[in-house]
């Protein structure tokens, strides 16, 4: 039996993909792009295809030794046909990524929602073993997240279940790139939080981020670690907004399912304690006393390679 599978995890900025030991779920290559100026089908299928192609020309295992690929997709999949349906962050909708991918390699290919594969990693090899009732949400470009139940991932009637960046927060609020206003996501995601500072720095307030971005709109969460860390008022106004509403949709989230862990991952979970810490203390203080005196809290423990590991692991994953 083949060991090795590839597992490639593609969101809104970028796309990681790495050579996995599936029996010691161990990432023992890898390869990073960006994904922000590939939006659409063909683009989105392009780098796919040249970062998979890239992992087989740097890695020391051969094609001949990969049993299967798997991908993790920032959107809305259909599993058993292997279609992207819809990705707001990517701009695709009825992408045969499946197809197109074994026709090209010969080899068979699983995908799945990108936080449902993160969470399938965590579950297997990080924060999520042992637990059976677990919410894994991630928090970059947008706001993903899974539910499992009784140990096994819970995808809903329409195998969309967990979409709580898309939970409204305000009926009557900011437009999200879903089309709707007041989504979760359009509050307190990494982007929403990017596009509150460069507003307010667009209306003449000064903040460190201008010298740290060199003017450049593009503010990654280790340009907001560092603002804090400076104490801008700027950044940490809208960093605190932002733990305010995404600590209300967990508070909904422990409310609702009672789960035993939440496990928070993400570019700005992982990099900035700051916002981590201050989300789970308002979460718990907002949530009904019962649920919250038993929830647990933990940060993803395989970082950046929850996705990676999760995807090389879905040809055995049972839904």
């Amino acid at each position: 039996m083949k060991k090795y599978s590839v597992g490639i995890d593609l969101g809104g900025t970028k796309i990681l993909a790495g050579v996995v030991d599936k029996a010691e779920g161990k990432v023992l290559f890898e390869v990073k792009n960006k994904t922000k100026k590939e939006k659409g089908n063909k683009k989105v299928t392009a780098k796919i295809i040249e970062t998979i192609e890239e992992l087989f020309a740097g890695s020391n295992i051969s094609k001949d030794e990969i049993s299967s690929i798997g991908i993790g997709l920032a959107g809305q999949v259909e599993r058993k046909e292997g279609v992207l349906i819809n990705a707001v962050n990517l701009e695709c909708g009825d992408l045969h990524i499946k197809q197109i991918l074994e026709d090209k390699f010969s080899i068979p290919v699983n995908i799945g929602n990108d936080v449902e594969v993160a969470t399938f990693g965590e579950l297997k090899f990080g924060a999520g073993r042992g637990y059976k009732d677990i919410v894994c949400i991630f928090v970059g470009t947008g706001i993903g997240s899974s539910i499992v139940k009784d140990g096994k991932i819970h995808l809903g009637a329409s195998q969309s279940a967990g979409e709580i960046g898309h939970i409204i927060v305000d009926l009557n609020g900011r437009a999200c790139a879903c089309g709707a206003n007041g989504c979760l996501e359009a509050y307190a995601s990494r982007s929403a939080i990017e596009s509150r500072i460069l507003g307010a720095v667009k209306k003449g307030r000064r903040s460190i981020i201008t010298e740290l971005t060199e003017g450049k709109n593009n503010i990654s969460s280790k340009h907001i670690k560092k603002s804090l860390e400076a104490h801008d008022e700027v950044v940490t106004q809208f960093v605190n907004e932002a733990t305010d509403y995404l600590s209300g949709g967990i508070a909904s989230v422990i409310n609702f399912y009672n789960p035993e862990l939440i496990i928070l991952g993400g570019g700005l979970i992982q990099s900035v304690d700051e916002f981590y810490l201050a989300t789970i203390k308002k979460a718990r203080a907002k949530a009904l006393p019962t649920p919250a005196l038993s929830i647990e809290f933990k940060k993803a423990a395989l970082g950046d390679y929850s996705g990676v590991i999760g995807a090389a692991l879905l040809e055995d994953r049972v839904l």
